[in-house]
């Protein structure tokens, strides 16, 4: 049971045990950002409405971009520096610019009614779903 690895981890894990991991590591951007790593996303069927909350710490709004097409919900973020960060001399930087895309698809979303809110790092999009419409129509046999 202790040896057990989460499916979302396997890759990560094999990558460890590769013998030439250190190789491979040393050609792979230090500051890259897989798209699942980027930012965690949740997503909450809430009877009559979705719940998408997306965590974005240090991320302002107008670097979000949320879109419904045809039932897919996406979020991308353009994480950019200011100016004036990058006038600072700095001797050791671990935020950098990034930007990443997640998406979730809501089969019954409505276009309309949507509302997104950002507070204290956790944007929060509300989607509310179609009202069903029966499309069975009852024939009487002659």
């Amino acid at each position: 049971m202790a040896g057990m690895v989460p499916y979302s981890e396997y890759e990560k894990a094999l990558r460890r045990a590769w013998p030439f991991s250190a190789i491979d590591d040393f050609f792979t951007p230090v500051l890259s950002v897989d798209a699942s790593d980027a930012f965690p996303m949740d997503v909450e069927d809430a009877d009559d409405h979705y719940v998408v909350s997306a965590h974005l710490p240090g991320v302002k709004k107008d670097e979000i971009d949320v879109e419904l097409n045809e039932g897919r919900l996406s979020i991308s973020v353009d994480k950019k520096e200011s100016d004036e960060e990058k006038q600072r001399n700095y001797l050791h930087k671990e935020t950098s610019e990034w930007s990443a895309t997640r998406g979730v698809y809501l089969k019954d979303a409505q276009t309309e009614g949507l509302t997104a809110k950002l507070a204290d790092g956790v944007l929060t999009v509300t989607v509310p779903k179609v009202q069903e419409k029966s499309n069975a129509t009852k024939v009487t046999i002659e």
